[in-house]
């Protein structure tokens, strides 16, 4: 590719790829690589800026979580994050020591020197007339004295060092995150860095990036055949548009119904790939082999990687019938690898496996193709758009791969299912019919994810004049731009209200419905 790159260094933060999706949408391409890369790799990526990531580390107790020392000789703007602005300080002769004021969340830094990457930038005035950011912060440990040649950048009562900057060798640093959407002028700063300070052109942009990943896939598979394991949820969708766009008749989707899909999901898929986009699908009904394996078990882990393991098995026995298969494509994207531990650092602590994350068997025989693997969802989302999906499709809340198998607390059934399956599409209905009086859009539109949980409990209930002791489901709603960090949503009472009634009334087996206000971190989207 011909696009400029700033190089991301990763120290093991779990929302390092935050920071790529920031300076992504400051239209500048952008590389994760390990903190340890070596700098034959520094060299050839030829970065015009460079970010030192956070961590769970301290630069005093891990004396081999260091920036390489061409990162220092490599003549290009670097930014510290975090730990990035501790091992800064650390390596060029300033001091970290551990902090008896440790922060973490809301902040308010004042901004000092009227550096180039803070310049004009605040969110409010001190009453001494001080400009002032809102921030997020996440740190025990502070730098205790900057490295010679460095100023004051930024500063909090509890935290005097909270950034600094060497103009003329051009490395900035900040104690607080800007990557997170909690700091107000994150992205700003951001911008400000790889645009401005790092002179980036601002040519990364979807539109472009179909053209190089079509090339791509095409040099990467020549004549062979490739088989997509296609869910209906928008990463698969847009990973099969792309590589369809990319081979045509190559590309050969294997659609596995495995009794774990939500109402109607079945149909609507083999209407709109094999319908309307007349690409080659091929549907199989593995529902019986796939809940008879989940029988007893209620491990969220050994359930998915069960269903992970059932999906290679069906990937496998329809591959074994395309003599040209070579390939398994499949829609993992970022956010995906990140929580399983599984990106290119390999530093990152594992959250929760994802099915289509690693694990694929030698035994498979089929190379894998992942053409969305370093794109986040809005990134995803927009790419859809270019390749002429319908927004309806790429808007689509996102569906997990082992689908209701993590959305069934505890052992999997049948009944469950079908039952879930029948709450969870009466709360998508109440979301699809329901404006925001503000906004004029539907409650569906402004949540970023929903769905209905089904607990492994029974509560007593009444019914008339009987008494009921049957299931619980409880119903979740999520607001967020980047499925890093989410907050719930602030769903409107008459809403939650007629969702619950309809639920109860129009589900038999089902007597309690419950919703979960609780934000990630520190929970998770998804339960399980």
């Amino acid at each position: 590719m011909s696009h400029q790159t700033v190089l991301i260094l990763d120290f093991g933060s779990q929302v390092t790829q935050l920071i790529a999706r920031r300076v992504r949408e400051a239209h500048v391409y952008c590389e994760i690589h390990p903190h340890d890369v070596s700098g034959d790799v520094i060299a050839a990526l030829a970065p015009i800026g460079i970010i030192l990531s956070g961590s769970h580390g301290s630069t005093y107790e891990d004396h081999q979580l260091r920036a390489p020392d061409e990162v220092w000789t490599s003549g290009v703007p670097v930014l510290g994050i975090c730990y990035g602005m501790q091992t800064m300080a650390a390596q060029l002769g300033g001091a970290v020591s551990w902090s008896d004021h440790r922060e973490f969340g809301y902040a308010e830094v004042r901004a000092h020197g009227h550096t180039r990457l803070l310049e004009d930038l605040e969110d409010f005035r001190s009453p001494e007339g001080h400009g002032m950011l809102k921030v997020w912060m996440s740190h025990g440990d502070s730098v205790a004295s900057m490295p010679p040649g460095f100023t004051l950048l930024a500063s909090t009562p509890s935290c005097p060092i909270a950034g600094m900057a060497d103009q003329a060798r051009g490395y900035y640093a900040v104690q607080f995150h800007p990557e997170v959407t909690h700091t107000q002028q994150g992205q700003a700063i951001l911008t400000r860095f790889v645009r401005d300070i790092c002179g980036g052109r601002g040519d990364w942009r979807m539109g472009d990036y179909v053209t190089e990943a079509v090339a791509r896939i095409r040099e990467q598979v020549g004549q062979d055949h490739v088989i997509l394991g296609l869910s209906g949820g928008v990463d698969s969708s847009v990973a099969a548009a792309l590589i369809h766009k990319a081979i045509g008749d190559q590309l050969t989707c294997v659609f596995v119904d495995h009794g774990l899909l939500r109402l109607n999901e079945a149909a609507l898929v083999m209407d709109m790939f094999a319908g309307r986009l007349h690409a080659k699908v091929r549907h199989v009904d593995a529902g019986a082999q796939f809940l008879g394996h989940l029988t007893g078990v209620t491990d969220p882990e050994a359930k998915r990687k069960i269903i992970g393991r059932e999906f290679v098995e069906v990937f496998q026995a329809e591959a074994s019938s395309l003599v040209d298969a070579r390939w398994l494509a499949q829609g993992t994207i970022y956010p995906d690898v990140v929580e399983s531990g599984g990106a290119k650092t390999k530093k990152s602590k594992t959250i929760k496996s994802h099915h289509n994350v690693g694990g694929l068997p030698e035994t498979l025989g089929l190379s894998l193709l992942e053409p969305l693997r370093e794109l986040f969802k809005d990134e995803v989302r927009e790419l859809g758009l270019v390749l002429g999906l319908p927004p309806e499709m790429v808007y689509r809340h996102p569906f997990p791969g082992p689908g209701l198998g993590v959305r069934i607390l505890g052992e999997v059934k049948a009944e469950y299912a079908e039952l879930l399956r029948r709450a969870d599409d009466i709360f998508i209905q109440e979301l699809r019919s329901t404006r925001d009086e503000a906004t004029g859009k539907t409650w569906y539109d402004l949540t970023s994810q929903a769905f209905a949980v089904f607990l492994p409990v029974r509560s007593v209930g009444v019914m008339g004049d009987y008494r009921t002791y049957e299931h619980v489901v409880a119903l979740r709603a999520v607001q967020t731009t980047d499925f890093m960090t989410a907050d719930w949503a602030p769903l409107p009472m008459a809403l939650l209200k007629k969702a619950s009634s309809r639920i109860i009334n129009e589900v038999r087996g089902i007597n309690r419905v419950v919703y979960d206000i609780s934000s990630k971190p520190p929970s998770t989207i998804e339960w399980e």
